[in-house]
């Protein structure tokens, strides 16, 4: 089973066929680490060194557990890959702010130890980004319970985790947050929030060091994940013409086009970019044409 877009090498075939293999086992594995119920945390840190020393091609000694405040860290040959938070099994449901806590926490380790790949995994589903231009660009989000190996586990490889992700395998759908106030009070403490918005990094459009609040800039979430709509069209205000000659500074011109398409996509979920929208605001407008210009539109969902 191979992913779309899959890249036409050697190593992600033979990578394909390995997890083919290995995958039956792989989930007898996990359904025996799960056997007790109400596991701890550790049992998804023993899943995923499942997954990633038999089913995927890392040995255990390229797995290093609690380095700094990181649950584990995935190296070889000195170099660092990937930072993976780990939580209790059963916690981290797409699309709910426990997930987007672990990778807030996650993204904040992987800055402090200058790692550019995260994930988040509660042993069931598992989800892996790359940091760019001050926000995440995604790998994989995949549900290890599946009875079909997924082929996007390639991007974690040894020989897929330093590759550009040009098709992120996305198998698993975003549920909307209906968790328990518990959970939801749980997600909140954990991540860390800015000190004049109280929102996490992941309310941001630009957030070139999760760990520093400061230096995140353009609010355009809500607390719940969804789009804040008196702040969007403030942020693309912001960087196209200085919002009511407010202009914000220290963002590199190379990540600019990163920051535009990210708020781009917002807007277009949210339905005010053209053509999904019949009559655009101004600002809108005026983003889809700078977007044109550069030759780039938003991925829409």
């Amino acid at each position: 089973m191979e992913a779309q877009g899959s890249p036409a090498l050697a190593s992600y075939r033979h990578c394909i066929e390995r997890i083919d293999a290995a995958w039956p086992a792989f989930r007898a594995m996990r359904t025996d680490r799960l056997r007790h119920g109400n596991e701890a945390e550790r049992v998804a840190e023993g899943i995923l060194e499942d997954l990633f020393t038999q089913v995927l091609d890392w040995e255990r000694g390229d797995l290093m557990y609690q380095v700094g405040y990181a649950d584990i860290v995935v190296s070889r040959n000195l170099a660092k890959y990937l930072v993976v938070e780990a939580k209790r099994p059963g916690t981290l449901i797409p699309g709910r702010r426990a997930l987007e806590a672990a990778v807030a926490q996650a993204r904040r380790y992987a800055g402090e130890q200058k790692i550019r790949s995260i994930a988040a995994t509660d042993g069931r589903f598992l989800y892996a980004a790359d940091i760019e231009g001050g926000g995440l660009s995604d790998r994989l989000l995949v549900d290890l319970a599946t009875v079909d190996p997924p082929a996007g586990l390639w991007w974690l490889s040894v020989h897929g985790i330093y590759r550009p992700c040009d098709a992120p395998a996305i198998n698993v759908p975003m549920l909307s947050d209906e968790g328990s106030q518990h959970e939801s009070e749980n997600a909140e403490n954990a991540a860390v929030v800015h000190p004049k918005y109280k929102l996490p990094a992941e309310c941001f459009a630009y957030v070139p060091d999760a760990s520093r609040p400061n230096t995140w800039k353009l609010p355009y979430k809500l607390m719940n994940g969804e789009i804040d709509a008196k702040r969007l069209p403030k942020a693309i205000q912001a960087i196209l013409s200085n919002y009511r000659g407010a202009k914000v500074g220290g963002i590199p011109e190379a990540d600019i086009k990163d920051v535009l398409l990210r708020l781009a996509a917002a807007a277009d979920s949210a339905g005010h970019m053209p053509p999904r929208a019949v009559a655009p605001a101004p600002v809108y407008q005026q983003l889809a044409l700078v977007l044109d210009q550069l030759g780039s539109m938003p991925t829409r969902s």
